[in-house]
């Protein structure tokens, strides 16, 4: 195994079954190549062989909480995230980088442009708000998952260091 470094922890993993937002809380998940368990996620599943780029969604637990001070009426899991994740450099993350999340490694591929359907969590429907091109380290990012397996709340986030 790679050298793994922690970083953080999961303190919510999110799915909707009819897809959209808010995407509502479990305790313990497992995940797939395509997705999380029990997630509709209209990338793999209304377009053709799916986009494995955007197998899972991944957010910040203090950025909710920041744009909550700002007075944004954002909530974990209304952005659409699958794992709100405490503890992680978010201005740090980079295309490429591998993430451990309990037994599942994934592999971030994009930060993820935002979209009117997560507009209910901002003020004025400003979901540009985390626009990753307007304001660099404030974006959702979405991963592919290169190890399947299992995640549950409380479990540790590592970095591959390797």
């Amino acid at each position: 195994m790679e050298k793994m470094i922690r970083m953080a922890t999961i303190v919510s993993i999110n799915v909707s079954e009819l897809g959209g937002v808010p995407k509502l809380p479990l305790k313990t998940a497992i995940v797939k190549f395509e997705g999380v368990e029990g997630d509709h996620n209209r990338f793999r599943m209304e377009r053709k062989n799916g986009d494995p780029g955007r197998a899972v969604c991944i957010f910040s637990m203090e950025r909710i909480l920041q744009l909550q001070k700002e007075g944004h009426p954002i909530e974990v899991g209304t952005a659409g995230e699958n794992f709100t994740i405490e503890g992680m450099d978010w201005p740090e993350l980079e295309v490429g980088m591998t993430i451990r999340l309990g037994s599942a490694v994934i592999r971030l591929s994009e930060p993820c442009a935002p979209c009117s359907k997560i507009g209910k969590s901002f003020v004025e429907n400003n979901f540009s708000r985390v626009d990753h091109n307007k304001r660099e380290g404030w974006s959702r990012w979405s991963a592919s998952v290169i190890e399947e397996g299992s995640v549950s709340v409380g479990d540790a986030v590592y970095l591959d260091d390797s």
